[in-house]
């Protein structure tokens, strides 16, 4: 198999030290935001978002404080499916030790490509109240990870937010890393503002048709490129501590999907317009036809895996729009 390695350009991922924020200077966003009292308002702002669920772009309206669910199926607790220090992360995130990794169950997407489809779409987990969500966060910072990972948590903000209080009040002190499909409500990410340090959003597809017959919401390029956009405007771009390990800002992910340059094109001329030509994207080439790819015989095109030329066709379009932080997820 050819691995793709896509290498940063000759400045380098720091661009000359511009990007380098010393740890001595670092100090995880909620700890202010704890210190000034500011923490506690966001978890009681955050938990009645939930007695009329609008914790993400779906507004499903349903009372989660009664066990009511909606589109993403999840209650008034999260359901966590596994918790890890993983090492199959950007070599920023997963260091050494790796990334203290939480991932939730459920998912307010229906993306037909789904790989980790038993996880997402049929919840398989354990429902946690809020001790025990801190208690696992408190678990991956005592096994020495680089960071606190909360994957697929779009529709657990509020959830996520009592925990991190508790933790918070227990010595939690790690970044904390928001890993989203970016189908995030602007009113969640509000109540985020002062809490997460680094943004690590997948902008999946641009168009409106396409996101509907794939991910199950029309509405996702535009709800995406807002919550991007205001990811963007509360952490900038990413910067790394001298040893590369990411403190602060957005990293951006964009899977390659077979026969999809279009989407490609159009996301990458974006991000280096809209957002900075010093976003780090990292372009991931790891497709394989999973979910309802492999039984719904109407997603034709989707059955096979990215080309090498495709792949190459991405890298070239992204380094043609002015992005040269770009990273790649190396797969054995």
């Amino acid at each position: 198999m050819k691995l793709h390695l896509v290498k940063d350009s000759p400045e380098g991922l720091h661009g000359n030290g511009r990007f380098v924020l010393p740890r001595t200077e670092f100090h995880a966003a909620y700890l202010q935001t704890h210190a000034e009292g500011r923490l506690k308002p966001k978890v009681e702002a955050a938990r009645e978002m939930l007695r009329q669920c609008r914790v993400c772009p779906r507004n499903c309206d349903v009372n989660r404080l009664l066990d009511e669910v909606g589109q993403c199926r999840s209650g008034r607790w999260p359901r966590i499916a596994s918790a890890f220090p993983h090492r199959g992360e950007e070599d920023c995130l997963r260091g050494w030790n790796g990334s203290g990794t939480i991932f939730f169950s459920w998912c307010n997407l229906r993306c037909c490509f789904c790989q980790n489809e038993q996880v997402s779409q049929l919840g398989e987990g354990a429902d946690v109240q809020a001790e025990d969500l801190a208690a696992l966060m408190l678990y991956l910072q005592e096994v020495g990870c680089h960071n606190l990972n909360l994957v697929t948590p779009e529709h657990v903000v509020p959830q996520l937010l009592e925990a991190l209080l508790i933790a918070v009040e227990h010595g939690l002190h790690l970044p904390l890393v928001y890993n989203t499909s970016a189908y995030d409500s602007l009113e969640s990410l509000e109540l985020l503002r002062g809490v997460v340090d680094l943004y690590l959003p997948d902008f999946k597809l641009w168009d409106p048709l396409r996101s509907q017959d794939f991910l199950g919401a029309h509405d996702y390029p535009a709800a995406a490129r807002s919550a991007i956009l205001a990811m963007q405007e509360q952490v900038g771009v990413l910067k790394v501590d001298p040893e590369g390990l990411a403190l602060r800002g957005v990293l951006l992910r964009h899977l390659v999907l077979p026969g999809q340059l279009a989407d490609t094109r159009e996301i990458v001329k974006w991000v280096a317009s809209e957002l900075s030509p010093d976003t780090y994207l990292n372009l991931m080439n790891q497709y394989q036809p999973a979910g309802r790819v492999l039984t719904e015989r109407r997603f034709e095109g989707l059955d096979r895996k990215v080309t090498d030329h495709e792949y190459d066709l991405a890298v070239a379009a992204a380094r043609a729009a002015g992005l040269w932080r770009l990273g790649g997820v190396v797969e054995d």
